[in-house]
């Protein structure tokens, strides 16, 4: 059953996001259309493998899925029980184990299951599609056999990963392998036209040319990057173009694929926004924090754990704010509630003082009917009390200060020297992350011997030098063939004093301390988005007509002046509701959900692809520019990484006699 627009709009014209999309598409097109004849009414069992389990779970709810028919769901690699009565839904990677394990489960007298509807997450070559076909016994229990082309991570309303956690070792390591290289960019090139795929959006494909700097200098497998994978991704489109059905032949949105060394910073900052903190500086795993709460009894308090995801609206609400403001506005929300409440008023701390959780608790015994909202409450004043400690203890304002005064040429080697002699009791990962934003700001000081001294200032580990060493294996391709090829550096600007690695942005407010940085994707979608990303720079993998980036149809199309091709898949849907109390310009939710009443006036998608994995402060660049350019912008990477994750990778690519183990963060 494929879905139409009927499907998801009987109650109104909501904008349905990139997330949404895929739900409905697991949820429906597949769990769904498997109740047909007598399979109608009946339980199935659901069987994943180890990537599907997770394409799953992050864009759908168990609940979800049980409403949809399913009591059980197994793992097809492990020993399963027989429920001959019972019919099986397989959502599964094309590969060769997984269909041996299927044939394994369906065929001869006593099959596990009645039926077997089959899902593959990826296109399933014909060898395969041959080999299930030679067995008859199998054949006649078959209920489907498709492709959902679904093989990514939403991550988010407007993100996903396609899984590639290696990605920066293998593709940009100090040894060069490019068969693993081309392994792992093939992978990725698959999974990302999936994406496509499943939106039914047929993209223009730019990419991030190799720079070479004349016809003497050898062009590397890293300089390569983005072009192989643009070459990876349109020739997936083309296949889909031939054979999907629906799928469109004219351009519906537009795709930039780049790779990490475009912005050596963003991963390295501290991104001074709620969502950003929670990751860097408390102990989560994923998005799972753990939440101590006191106990009903009086004794020793309890741990809680909770998922810090967009089904709770403060935090959907807060996670782009600054901390600062974040906390504000959490304090004027307790505030509010006590002020309203005369309940919690006696519960509450008498007195100006600050409440504690114990009386919060205490609020939530006296009013059970605000009890969600007192503990969602809670856990939000708790958590920025926690990063309000770690940021007042670490001295973390002074660090973030010269972090950014670093990449906008406000400070130099001096600062930090000073800094480095008199913080001696800052944590050792900061100092780290100060001396990597450092190398990337002034790559030539590798050459001297600059940074070596700095390094041993700041009493770095051996470990610790790896990744400040390693920051070069990212700089971009004419960077690091500039300094071996030009001894000295022309500066023909006598009045220039900077060196900055940032400009600030006209135009931008920088409201709160510390939030002056922003990531460069912001600049690179801004241009692509008005039409003026160079051409030379950032090609395209469509036909060079003159309509493609030229002033005609495309800038057309941008400045909303001619009708778009939009995605073949209906962007309305009854069930996208987001609770919001506040427009702030931090999430671009407020602005799809005002313009759903119209969905029409929200322009083509923009798709924004980094090989090496994206940070935090780009996701949040996404959302804000989806507000500012009134189109959903979709960021796309092999993984999301907070800086503790990504400096360990810096530090394993050209460590392989490490393990993950003998690192320190």
């Amino acid at each position: 059953m494929s879905m139409s627009d009927s499907d998801t709009s009987s109650q109104g014209n909501e904008y349905k996001n990139f997330r949404q999309i895929s739900r409905d598409r697991l949820l429906y097109e597949m769990l769904r259309s498997t109740k047909t004849g007598d399979s109608k009414s009946s339980w199935k069992v659901l069987i994943m493998d180890k990537l599907t389990v997770k394409i799953m779970s992050y864009a759908c709810k168990m609940a979800d899925i049980t409403e949809e028919g399913v009591s059980l769901v197994e793992d097809i690699h492990k020993r399963r029980q027989p429920l001959p009565s019972m019919d099986a839904i397989y959502f599964i990677q094309p590969t060769k184990e997984n269909i041996v394990i299927f044939l394994s489960d369906m065929s001869g007298r006593s099959p596990l299951y009645r039926k077997a509807f089959v899902f593959f997450s990826s296109p399933v070559s014909r060898e395969l599609v041959s080999h299930i076909k030679k067995d008859g016994s199998v054949l006649s229990r078959i209920g489907a056999l498709r492709e959902m082309n679904l093989e990514y991570f939403a991550i988010d309303s407007q993100g996903f990963v396609t899984d590639n956690e290696s990605a920066l070792e293998d593709l940009f390591g100090d040894e060069e392998s490019s068969r693993k290289g081309d392994a792992c960019l093939n992978l990725m090139a698959t999974r990302i036209a999936t994406v496509f795929a499943s939106l039914r959006e047929f993209p223009y494909v730019r990419y991030r040319a190799a720079k070479s700097l004349d016809t003497s200098t050898m062009t590397t497998f890293r300089d390569l990057i983005p072009t192989k994978l643009a070459a990876g991704v349109w020739n997936c489109l083309m296949k889909y173009k031939a054979n999907l059905p629906n799928y469109p032949h004219s351009e519906t949105c537009e795709l930039l694929i780049l790779d990490r060394s475009i912005d050596q910073i963003a991963p390295i900052m501290h991104e001074w926004t709620y969502d950003a903190m929670c990751h860097d500086l408390l102990d989560m795993e994923g998005n799972k924090y753990v939440h101590e709460v006191p106990s009903k009894t009086g004794g020793t308090p309890e741990k809680k754990e909770v998922l810090l995801e967009d089904h709770d609206p403060i935090w959907l609400e807060l996670r782009h704010a600054h901390i600062a403001d974040a906390s504000e506005r959490l304090h004027e929300k307790m505030t509010n509630f006590v002020s309203k409440n005369k309940a919690a008023q006696i519960h509450g701390s008498r007195g100006s003082g600050e409440l504690s959780t114990r009386d919060l608790q205490k609020m939530v015994q006296a009013l059970p009917q605000y009890s969600e909202q007192i503990e969602k409450l809670s856990l939000h004043v708790d958590i920025a009390g926690k990063i309000n400690k770690i940021i007042r203890e670490s001295g973390l304002k002074d660090v973030g200060q010269l972090e950014q005064d670093l990449v906008f040429g406000d400070s130099g080697t001096t600062d930090l020297i000073n800094f480095l002699r008199v913080k001696e009791d800052v944590p050792r990962e900061y100092k780290l992350r100060l001396l990597m934003i450092y190398a990337a700001v002034y790559p030539e000081k590798f050459e001297d011997g600059k940074i070596s001294k700095l390094m041993e200032l700041a009493s770095l580990t051996s470990d610790d030098r790896t990744a400040v060493h390693n920051m070069r294996l990212l700089e971009p391709s004419s960077e690091s063939k500039k300094s071996s090829i030009v001894p000295f550096s022309l500066k023909f600007d006598v009045n220039k004093k900077k060196h900055a690695a940032r400009k600030d942005r006209p135009g931008e407010e920088v409201k709160w301390q510390l939030s002056r940085f922003y990531p460069m994707i912001e600049e690179l979608v801004e241009k692509l988005s008005k039409g003026d990303l160079p051409k030379n720079d950032y090609p395209c993998m469509n036909e060079p007509s003159p309509t493609i980036h030229g002033t005609s149809q495309a800038a057309a199309v941008r400045s909303g002046h001619v009708p778009t091709p939009h995605s073949m898949r209906s962007r309305r849907t009854a069930t996208w509701a987001r609770p919001r109390n506040s427009d702030d310009g931090y999430s671009s939710d407020s602005v799809l959900r005002h313009a759903s009443s119209d969905f029409k006036k929200i322009g083509q998608r923009i798709f924004v692809f980094i090989v090496g994995g994206a940070t935090r402060s780009e996701l949040r660049v996404c959302h804000k520019l989806s507000t500012k350019l009134q189109r959903e912008i979709v960021l796309g990477s092999s993984s999301l990484d907070d800086p503790p994750q990504f400096i360990t990778k810096l530090k394993l690519m050209t460590a392989n006699e490490l393990s993950l183990d003998d690192l320190q963060i």
